[in-house]
């Protein structure tokens, strides 16, 4: 072997033994994070927070209804349940068997005990720590869960890999839920979150995001003589209130392109509220661009969510948001999970899509599209509460920031992609 051959054989050897070892501190580095925000988090409850009731406004020929407060959803989603005549429609993320999932479930075998036609969907990665007990079914509820593993033998087929993330609640074609609310004790006081009830129009397309999920992956459920579900009900087209679906089985991410064009169309304001902010380069660009022509952009987030690493990982983003001047607000004492936004008092948007990769070209999503200025302004008035209870985050404090924090953001800055 030659003396250069035997050169770049050290070289590469080193740059392996180096990208072991930083990729080896990453996922140290992470573990340990998260190790200790468990340990600091236990027996500590999260304090009060500001509340509102829920606000209807009139669009098209119906309603929508928001929700901060999880109390105030699940009675009412309940009393929806309960009141069914022909047909529920029951799709979520997190499921736990606990108090109020309990009732949940109880509800839903009623309604089918009753004769009410019973559809449920959740995820099985999302409830893997929930108890088997639960998760055992009476035979006249029809439940599809999305399963762990969903690839198969097609190892190498990414549009396999993503996660049910969606909470939808049809009622006999009258009413529907949708917004970023799990079912759980926890949620029901403790997170402040969104979601919204819509009446009208609006709720056949929400069925028809339900019926799509469910024929698209039923046949590794259920028999294939069972007939696809919903195909012969029409949607009906309201121009104010518009569906967007993230369905990555097919390659469709509508919900960052619907962000995108908004925040590039703003003339004076722009405000998110959102759970987890790990965006993309394009999405950045979009805000700093808005802000740097005069829109009032505004981010409202946790001071410290559930999540710490991608707390960490959302940090490395401040110094460009506040350079461009936009106002980042982070939520103090409590969980904050919602997934919205309101622009140019006009435009307004609530679901389960965070602005994260995962949410925005890994898992299946949906979001609701609100083009009306009274239901912009209830967003704005929820936003403006938010605030009361948060602190605004200066440049010079962010500027200020002790070393070990620069540290660790620089070390998880390359986790970025995979969240």
């Amino acid at each position: 072997m030659s003396r250069s051959d035997q050169s770049r054989g050290r070289i590469f050897s080193l740059a392996r033994r180096f990208l072991l070892a930083f990729f080896g501190l990453q996922v140290l580095l992470a573990m340990g994070l998260t190790l200790v925000d468990s340990y600091r988090r236990r027996n500590k409850k999260p304090k009060p927070f500001p509340t509102q009731r829920p606000h209807s406004v009139e669009v098209g020929g119906g309603t929508v209804t928001t929700y901060t407060f999880g109390s105030d959803l699940y009675d009412d989603m309940l009393a929806a349940i309960e009141g069914a005549r022909r047909q529920i429609l029951f799709e979520t993320y997190i499921w736990k068997g606990d108090e109020i999932g309990e009732r949940f479930k109880q509800a839903l075998s009623e309604a089918a005990d009753r004769g009410v036609d019973v559809h449920i969907i959740y995820d099985g990665f999302a409830n893997l720590v929930v108890s088997p007990r639960f998760k055992k079914f009476q035979p006249n509820l029809k439940v599809l869960r999305f399963p762990v593993y969903n690839a198969g033998v097609r190892f190498f087929d990414m549009s396999r890999y993503g996660r049910d993330h969606r909470k939808i609640l049809v009622i006999d074609d009258e009413v529907g839920f949708v917004g970023g609310y799990n079912i759980g004790t926890p949620y029901a006081t403790e997170w402040r979150d969104t979601h919204c009830r819509i009446t009208g129009p609006g709720v056949s397309d929400l069925k028809r995001a339900f019926a799509d999920f469910w024929n698209l992956h039923r046949r590794k459920h259920f028999r294939a003589s069972e007939r696809p579900l919903l195909l012969e009900t029409a949607s009906q087209w309201e121009p104010r209130i518009r569906f967007h679906r993230n369905v990555p089985r097919l390659w469709m991410f509508p919900i960052r392109s619907m962000y995108l064009e908004a925040i590039n169309r703003a003339t004076s304001r722009v405000w998110l509220t959102h759970a987890y902010f790990i965006p993309d380069s394009d999405f950045v660009d979009a805000l700093t661009q808005a802000s740097r022509r005069g829109v009032d952009v505004r981010l409202l987030i946790p001071q410290k969510s559930n999540h710490i690493v991608a707390d960490w990982i959302s940090r490395g983003y401040f110094s460009q948001l506040l350079d461009a001047g936009i106002g980042v607000f982070r939520f103090k004492d409590a969980m904050v999970h919602a997934k919205t936004a309101t622009v140019d008092g006009n435009w307004s948007t609530i679901g389960t899509a965070n602005v994260d990769r995962l949410s925005l070209s890994g898992n299946y999503e949906i979001n609701v599209e609100i083009i009306d200025p009274e239901m912009a302004r209830a967003m704005e008035q929820t936003f403006e509460v938010d605030l009361t209870n948060c602190t605004r985050l200066t440049l010079d404090e962010w500027e200020t920031r002790d070393v070990y924090r620069r540290f660790t953001e620089m070390v998880l800055r390359p986790l970025r992609p995979l969240l």
